[in-house]
């Protein structure tokens, strides 16, 4: 076969002319459509919010569930290996609420059982915590002196309680940095020793925890106190309770004892708590915001039909006004192929449009509403390209119908319409 170089001049130029005339066609078509698009500016861009909003609200939503996902994984793998976390459901037997089914006693119960190493239970609040005339509301947590060792948070000044001022109840605080920068740092004062206050009791501080991160701000805004000492204030249920097994060979026979040893001591036992292993928690965890992320992907996704039912009557207008336009342009050679490329680039164009506003304004909405929840911000790529794919899908879906409407007009009816 021979190459096209080797051709005649007249052969290569016949040879390329189909493809130059395609993309001219191509090139009228598009100057067309925006030409009619740039025409009708308020209409056109009032016919793009549906798209606007449907692929903003998928943008933000992926990125709402991505740092969801990122948190509550990132607070679970604060967790040792070794250690099973003890849950209760959210209701035990008889209707009664869930919180009220562990106990103190239940502390010193799995203290004793085979193969485990510590015990602490979990129970939070959320507080003002007051330094001179600087507050900042933080989540205040009521644990063992065991806490830190079963968790990888760390201290980057002063030390953790011991298990003697947790026997006795001591009003001792580890703070976290946020709690710090915005009460002590404003002063320069060194917070170690320094007397806070937490719903009217005065307590010492002893540690400061070391910065979490982006993907665990709540610990900046985490203070940690002896659980004891809360009980000495009044009867608070748990809401967690850690058990820290002394091996990861260990961790099924531990769990299995610990289920048995709940349903002796806890109403309603193994149907009222939840005991779990990190991996189990991460894996929950991953199911749940798949779940989420799957239905507000589907809400989001009907402003997007919406968008495109939008696009679809508009074009719909658009042919009817301009069926004396499409005469002409058959009348003198245009192909119906030609009519409907004009349409479904006009609608494209829409689209685009649309999706050039949308993607800015989803990563801004995702911003602000992780931000709002404290959730990390990871914008995703994946689902910026996914939401311009779909609208994209819709431009052409939504426009075909009036394009090859348009193409199907009979000149000689299209040429007499006023």
């Amino acid at each position: 076969m021979k190459s096209s170089t080797n051709l005649p001049a007249s052969r290569r130029e016949a040879a390329w002319r189909p493809l130059r005339q395609q993309r001219t066609k191509l090139e009228a078509s598009l100057a067309s459509a925006l030409e009619a698009v740039w025409g009708n500016r308020l209409r056109s861009l009032l016919t793009t919010l549906g798209i606007v909003i449907g692929i903003s609200a998928v943008i933000a939503v992926f990125i709402l569930a991505q740092g969801v996902n990122a948190y509550f994984v990132a607070q679970f793998s604060q967790l040792g290996t070794t250690v099973l976390t003890i849950q209760p459901n959210t209701f035990g037997s008889g209707g009664s609420p869930a919180g009220s089914l562990l106990s103190a006693a239940d502390v010193q119960v799995m203290g004793k059982l085979q193969h485990v190493a510590g015990v602490s239970p979990v129970i939070t609040i959320g507080s003002q915590v007051i330094y001179g005339n600087k507050s900042w509301y933080a989540s205040v947590e009521g644990v063992a002196s065991t806490y830190q060792s079963m968790s990888t948070w760390s201290l980057s000044e002063g030390n953790w309680w011991s298990q003697n001022d947790e026997q006795l109840g001591l009003p001792v605080i580890v703070l976290g940095q946020a709690i710090v920068k915005n009460t002590f740092g404003l002063t320069g004062t060194d917070p170690i020793n320094r007397i806070v206050r937490l719903n009217f009791q005065l307590y010492r501080v002893v540690g400061v925890l070391a910065s979490g991160g982006s993907l665990s701000q709540d610990q900046d805004d985490t203070a940690f106190i002896p659980y004891t000492n809360l009980l000495h204030i009044g009867s608070i249920p748990f809401n967690t309770m850690l058990v820290q097994v002394d091996s990861v060979d260990n961790i099924n026979l531990v769990q299995q004892e610990v289920t048995l040893a709940l349903e002796q001591i806890v109403p309603g036992g193994q149907s009222s708590l939840t005991v779990s292993t990190p991996q189990q928690l991460i894996d929950q965890e991953n199911q749940s915001s798949a779940a989420l992320e799957n239905l507000l992907v589907s809400l989001a996704t009907i402003s997007l039909v919406v968008g495109g039912i939008g696009i679809m009557n508009i074009m719909l207008v658009s042919v009817t006004e301009r069926t004396r336009e499409i005469g002409l342009r058959v009348a003198v050679g245009a192909q119906p192929s030609d009519i409907r490329n004009q349409f479904l680039v006009e609608a494209l164009i829409l689209c685009a449009i649309g999706g050039g506003i949308a993607v800015p304004f989803g990563l801004g909405t995702g911003f602000l509403l992780t931000r709002q929840f404290g959730f990390p911000y990871i914008p995703n790529l994946l689902a910026i390209l996914l939401a311009i794919g779909v609208a994209a899908a819709v431009g052409l879906g939504f426009g075909f119908y009036p394009a090859v409407r348009a193409a199907r007009l009979n000149p000689i009816v299209a040429l007499r319409s006023e």
